[in-house]
């Protein structure tokens, strides 16, 4: 990976991807940004727009639309290509269609002989991040998801509102799939070096089950904005951003990533999924073990079972 030349190629120009596009720019978080899209003049023409903004920013990005040729070169792939549920879809099938996309992205990628880093913005993110390592045969490292990030930033910023403090001072993950399976290890998070559990014992007016419905405003908060907006993708963009960020900065900063698991948590078999992990340079660095109760453990393996379950279902 060049230090010079920070190199992103998107493919999937969409409104997650857009967003995306558009959060770098405005941080100044690559060098030359590449667009790739089906609709090769829709590519075209977000180039353009978001060119024509070069002289408002800060930055001295170079955008383009390109061709997988331009991989070759590349220091991340972006992939937030995909395919919508039709009615009556079942998810399965939603996924099957969606791996024959992602087959028709990640082999011309490899063929181009790109040699860097492959994040996954596409949903279900954990699967789609799944899929792309086995097309691509990439060692696991270099092959991240999006994963819980910002389901992770969400549970912040609603702990930090409802205790009244900046949600950077909040410590908190949210862990598992991206999806209904998702949970918080409520054991692990902390209000700067304070456990929020003990503010169960300490207020008078606030129990567990206020955290349970803190972690259910997270997982339903998608499906709002879905009913309000008929889509998410402001959010998810700059979370994608924040991953760039960590990875061209070599921050090794922890981040709740779709990572492939080697025995941490006692899960394996190739799962992907959303945990704290080292991210730096070198891509998923290492997943951070953190100590969670057994019952925190137990939902995490359902999580992991059920999309162990899911991919077996699928036709590679």
């Amino acid at each position: 990976m060049s230090r010079d030349n920070r190199k992103v190629v998107l493919v999937g120009a969409g409104m997650v991807g857009m967003s995306y596009a558009y959060a770098l720019l405005n941080q100044n978080a690559c060098d030359e940004l590449v667009l790739i899209d089906i609709d090769e003049k829709r590519a075209a023409g977000e180039a353009m727009d978001l060119s024509h903004g070069l002289a408002f920013s800060g930055s001295h990005m170079k955008i383009y639309a390109g061709k997988y040729s331009d991989c070759a070169d590349a220091d991340i792939v972006v992939i937030c290509a995909g395919v919508a549920q039709k009615p009556g879809e079942s998810r399965l099938d939603l996924l099957q269609r969606n791996t024959e996309v992602f087959r028709s992205v990640v082999n011309p990628v490899v063929d181009s002989d790109f040699n860097g880093i492959f994040l996954v913005a596409t949903n279900p993110v954990d699967i789609m991040t799944r899929i792309t390592c086995e097309l691509s045969g990439f060692n696991p490292k270099h092959v991240i998801g999006s994963g819980t990030t910002l389901d992770t930033a969400r549970l912040r910023y609603l702990l930090g509102d409802f205790f009244s403090v900046d949600p950077r001072n909040v410590h908190a993950y949210v862990m598992g799939e991206h999806g209904d399976s998702e949970f918080v290890p409520w054991s692990q998070a902390l209000i700067a070096t304070k456990p929020v559990l003990e503010y169960t014992t300490e207020i008078s007016n606030f129990s567990i089950d206020d955290l349970e419905n803190i972690a259910f405003e997270v997982r339903s908060a998608a499906q709002k904005i879905i009913d309000a907006k008929k889509a998410t993708y402001y959010g998810i963009g700059m979370s994608l951003v924040r991953i760039t960020r960590a990875i061209f900065g070599d921050e090794r900063s922890i981040l709740t990533v779709s990572s492939m698991l080697r025995g941490e948590f006692g899960q394996s078999g190739g799962v992907f999924v959303g945990v704290p992990t080292i991210v730096s340079r070198n891509g998923a660095q290492k997943v951070l073990p953190i100590s969670m109760t057994q019952s925190e453990l137990d939902k995490f393996d359902r999580s992991c079972t059920l999309l162990r379950d899911t991919f077996a279902g699928l036709k590679l």
